[in-house]
């Protein structure tokens, strides 16, 4: 891997007007979800939703999709303008001296932040961790009802897909596994020293 890879940059798959994140539910949400294109109303928008924008770290949060409630993975498009607007109104999960002034503007960010990011480490194909950070973004209250019901563009079950690539690397066929993976490159954004980026 190349040392000049930034520590912190979102990489995602990206049209002009839109961004993929992933999502892992059970299939009681996750089945209506994708045959929709919508997410059903038995999704909670009053609770903060996570969503990623790397595929590689949605698998080693769901483990292939084989985890408990979260078998069925999803590919959600949604809208630039929405990411891009939550990414403005976000604040780190964490407090970063330098970022924020003092803990207290950090408390007081985060309270009335309708997003939140973290930054953890992206994974190979294999989930291991890469020594530069992969961006979750957390969404809540108003942000969460957007992303739902006005940013969401499509939505797609890549379930199978998540095992496919599973059973690949079992097998030991690295270069199968990894040209199923979807391209994900550099994501265009505005400098995020809000965010430590």
């Amino acid at each position: 891997m190349s040392h000049d890879v930034p520590h912190r940059r979102i990489r995602a798959a990206h049209t002009d007007t839109t961004i993929t994140v992933y999502q892992a539910y059970s299939p009681a949400l996750g089945l209506p979800a994708a045959r929709d294109g919508r997410f059903p109303a038995a999704w909670k928008r009053e609770r903060m939703t996570w969503i990623k924008p790397s595929f590689l770290w949605m698998m080693y949060r769901c483990g292939w999709g084989t985890k408990v409630d979260q078998e069925t993975v999803l590919a959600v498009e949604i809208t630039r303008e929405g990411f891009d607007r939550a990414l403005r109104e976000a604040c780190l999960s964490h407090y970063v001296p330098g970022v924020h002034a003092d803990r207290k503007a950090w408390q007081e960010s985060l309270r009335s932040a309708p997003a939140r990011v973290q930054w953890d480490p992206e994974r190979d194909l294999r989930l291991n961790p890469l020594p530069y950070r992969s961006l979750q973004l957390g969404l809540s209250g108003p942000a969460s009802r957007a992303y739902a019901d006005e940013w969401t563009v499509g939505i797609r079950d890549v379930t199978g897909t998540a095992r496919e690539i599973r059973r690949l690397l079992g097998a030991g066929d690295e270069a199968g596994a990894r040209a199923l993976l979807p391209t994900e490159t550099p994501y265009p954004t505005d400098p995020l020293p809000h965010l430590g980026a």
